[in-house]
């Protein structure tokens, strides 16, 4: 395991290099991928750190030359070590926004409580694009780093969708003995890629119009269900909650439902295996976010279902004779999957942690990441962590803590650390926090065919292999546009 050879950072030259970002820090690193112009780049300004960290820290809040969004937090007794935050999402708003990054801040404030430095891209712009996010947090470690001198170490941080940022950018810039990060911490990420990743809410786009027949309703102008929504459709968010309570009565008490509510419920429900509580948000997505997929790829599909059976309702030959199929268009399969997919080719610790109840991103996310690593033999990088916990958003405090500690201590030291050796740390940090420690260090999740239906051919990981990429990028115009 490659290990620093340099001391870590005393508190007093941490401190003189926090002050050295107030007076100095600038906005003129430039992005790194395709040329193009950039905006004039401006000072960050000293912000007021959320009220928790503000006896402790110090923040700063720019934008970089591509017009992202960023902050940054550094500890008046810095450990040494930065940790670059990927955040998940995609936000859909056309503009970088600049309160995303300080809002995470507040949220992963644990870390900065652990002494480590924080920067976090707000990327920029909202919609879809994994590499535009991981150039975006690279182009904010190669600013922290110009301006403060090299940390003792670098980790990255990725939640949901920002675990797929983060895995891709430690893919795509920390290759090799020469990596700029040195470990990377990803909690309930959407580690399965965009190929395949989102199959379940394409499964779920085409179940609920086959039982719900009003997204879009006859009398509306119909289009392919894998646009997600009609191009140029004003619904809203509001208005498609309304059509999901006027099918299932989802927001309604059970009593309150008619048959026909509870039994469309029931079955896309059982055919999805989506649960109940996130359906409003699986469907939006579904929505909301394909259409700006879609729209990125020239109203060209990714996905496609063809050759899907789906089982679990009350009528399965029904369903299958009636849901609307459809086929990926080879190309732009081939540009999500360059966007979004990993390859599993990682050099440096990689430690994960994962809600096995996760509503959102299934922990069997975590079995197809693991078999991209295995695919491409580096699992020996890979330590799994599991949670008994249920929420996506986020997770313990005590638990981050313990974690974060745990991936510190392999960077530092080459011992990797094991599910019951993270497990039995956290009690010291629930004595601060006092947030609680569900880990489950037995726990292993099943393949991610035993919880999304598996397209044909698509079983093997992963998904996209180094060799492809290497070819994929050769072609010059593929992936997504930043």
């Amino acid at each position: 395991m490659r290990q620093r050879s340099h001391g870590r950072r005393s508190p007093v030259t941490a401190g003189c290099a926090a002050g050295a970002l107030a007076a100095s820090l600038m906005l003129a690193a430039s992005l790194i991928g395709p040329a193009q112009p950039s905006a004039a780049a401006g000072t960050p300004d000293t912000v007021a750190c959320p009220a928790r960290l503000a006896p402790k820290a110090t923040c700063y809040a720019g934008q970089d030359s591509h017009g992202a969004h960023y902050t940054v937090a550094v500890p008046h007794t810095w450990n040494g070590t930065l940790v670059m935050h990927a955040h998940g999402g995609p936000d859909l708003g056309a503009e970088s926004d600049p309160e995303r990054s300080a809002d995470d801040l507040e949220r992963w404030s644990v870390m900065v409580d652990e002494g480590y430095a924080w920067a976090g891209s707000a990327y920029r712009r909202g919609g879809y694009g994994t590499r535009m996010a991981a150039a975006d947090t690279e182009n904010l470690r190669r600013l922290f780093t110009k301006r403060l001198g090299r940390p003792d170490t670098t980790l990255i941080h990725g939640q949901s969708w920002g675990g797929n940022v983060a895995a891709k950018t430690i893919e795509t810039y920390g290759a090799g003995p020469g990596s700029p990060y040195d470990g990377a911490l990803l909690t309930n990420g959407v580690l399965a890629g965009g190929s395949r990743g989102y199959d379940y809410r394409v499964d779920l786009r085409v179940v609920y119009q086959y039982y719900c027949r009003n997204h879009p309703r006859p009398s509306e102008p119909s289009y392919p269900l894998w646009m997600g929504l009609r191009d140029d459709s004003t619904m809203t968010g509001a208005g498609l909650r309304a059509r999901l309570q006027e099918c299932t009565g989802y927001a309604s008490e059970p009593t309150e439902r008619t048959p026909l509510q509870q039994r469309n419920l029931d079955d896309i429900l059982a055919v999805t295996k989506i649960p109940e509580r996130t359906l409003e948000s699986h469907l939006s997505f579904a929505t909301f976010t394909f259409r700006d997929i879609v729209r990125r790829l020239g109203l060209r599909s990714p996905f496609g279902n063809e050759g899907v059976r789906y089982s679990g309702s009350h009528d399965d030959a029904a369903l299958n004779a009636g849901v609307e199929r459809f086929s990926a268009d080879p190309s732009a399969r081939r540009d999500l999957s360059y966007d979004s997919d990993v390859t599993g080719a990682v050099s440096v610790p990689v430690l994960t942690m994962h809600a096995i109840d996760d509503p959102t991103a299934f922990v069997e996310h975590e079995a197809a990441y693991r078999d991209s690593l295995r695919g491409a033999h580096r699992d020996r990088y890979l330590v799994q962590t599991f949670t008994q916990e249920g929420e996506h958003s986020g997770l313990s405090t005590a638990e981050y803590a313990s974690a974060l500690s745990a991936l510190s201590g392999w960077v530092r030291t080459g011992r990797k650390p094991t599910p019951a050796s993270v497990a039995s740390s956290c009690p010291a940090f629930d004595d601060v926090y006092g947030t609680g420690c569900f880990f489950r260090p037995g726990h292993r999740p099943g393949p991610y065919a035993s919880r999304v239906n598996p397209r044909p051919g698509a079983t093997q990981w992963p998904a996209m292999t180094r060799a492809q990429e290497r070819k994929w990028s050769r072609l010059g115009d593929v992936g997504i546009a930043p």
